[in-house]
């Protein structure tokens, strides 16, 4: 297969598949939140979740495994499309690929893109949104009946996931085990990630603005 060829067909899969997969990170969500949060609730209930939180990462596992297929790449496209092979482990961090609309943002920015610049912030916020979510129930999930933990109920991860995520880390809760910890220094590394992109994607847009207008009040134009 001829590498444009193969290229434009990858390209064409992954923009019919992008908002089925954005529906299935929220499905994934919801699935994982009802694991966590109804760990005690009907057993019913709490299989239908375990049911639809792995279908839906089935459902990822075949984008991965389609995209993988279309690259031509074999092998080299586990470390060439690294994010994508984490977001296989790890679908509700899948909204990290904010970075390649920024990354988009960088590359145009001579040019005025005020509305793919509203798209960065937006996509930004929704992931940090739900970055932060997912990572409440994570460290609320190993947190729990941890002994000397100070993360006992849902309302102290949440409290904990929104001071980690905006890097203030106030110190007053803090997971104990290592898995805990391992998902705060995950959570970090994504806030600075998602802040830079919207800081970097709003500076950008006012350098432009200003640029514009200072090129209108130019004597020469």
């Amino acid at each position: 297969m001829d590498v444009d060829e193969a290229t434009g067909r990858q390209r064409r899969w992954e923009q019919r598949i992008e908002v089925p997969l954005f529906v299935a990170s929220l499905l994934f969500l919801g699935g994982y939140a009802v694991l966590v949060l109804a760990y005690d609730a009907d057993p019913v209930l709490w299989n239908l979740a375990l049911a639809l939180t792995l279908t839906m990462w089935l459902m990822f596992a075949l984008d991965y495994a389609v995209r993988l297929k279309l690259s031509g790449e074999g092998p080299r496209f586990v470390r060439t499309h690294w994010l994508d092979t984490v977001v296989l482990v790890l679908p509700l961090l899948r909204l990290l690929r904010v970075v390649r609309v920024y990354t988009a943002v960088q590359r145009r920015r001579g040019e005025p893109r005020l509305s793919l610049h509203a798209r960065v912030i937006a996509y930004a916020s929704l992931s940090a949104v739900l970055l932060g979510f997912s990572s409440a129930l994570a460290v609320y999930q190993q947190e729990r009946s941890a002994p000397g933990s100070t993360i006992r109920t849902f309302g102290d991860s949440l409290w904990w996931a929104c001071s980690t995520l905006t890097t203030v880390g106030y110190g007053d809760v803090a997971p104990v085990t290592t898995r805990g910890r391992v998902i705060a220094v995950v959570l970090m590394a994504c806030g600075l990630a998602l802040l830079g992109a919207v800081t970097g994607s709003f500076s950008s847009w006012l350098l432009q603005t200003f640029a514009r207008e200072d090129e209108k009040r130019s004597p020469g134009n």
